[in-house]
């Protein structure tokens, strides 16, 4: 499984909602961007897309922005990349297309893959990602101490 740029950038922009959670306060487009350093223009696209998938909420007005749809614990990893890649993006129809016995057993576990790499993904949420993060963060900080 690889991790789409489009992906990557979703995530980023959702960490950043998952950061400033707990206030309330929608973010800018502008905001995000230079915070996560991504294509205001692309970030436009991607929000949209996220909205659209009930990932996050719009709000209108001159302190209008975005925020989450839900808390950040109820949002699995899984569920970002299904929005953003669509669910289907992992299916393929290479078993239909297989003639050999080879074909079919490399598709199966190609499968069997995708369904692992969708367990971890399902396991693992936004408030997850923030955690690791702010640990990472912890230890680079002990670091130059």
């Amino acid at each position: 499984m690889e991790l789409s740029c489009k992906t990557e950038y979703a995530l980023l922009a959702l960490l950043e909602l998952t950061h400033h959670h707990s206030s309330g306060e929608p973010l800018q487009i502008r905001q995000i961007a230079a915070e996560q350093n991504i294509p205001d223009r692309y970030l436009e696209q991607l929000l949209a897309t996220l909205r659209r998938g009930g990932l996050v909420r719009s709000q209108r007005g001159a302190k209008g922005g975005y925020v989450l749809a839900r808390e950040p614990w109820k949002i699995s990893l899984l569920e970002v990349v299904n929005c953003i890649e669509g669910q289907d993006a992992q299916t393929t129809d290479a078993r239909r297309d297989s003639k050999t016995v080879e074909g079919m057993v490399i598709w199966e576990v190609w499968q069997e893959a995708g369904q692992a790499a969708d367990a971890v993904l399902q396991k693992q949420t936004l408030q997850d990602l923030a955690d690791k993060r702010e640990a990472r963060r912890r230890l680079d900080i002990m670091y130059y101490i």
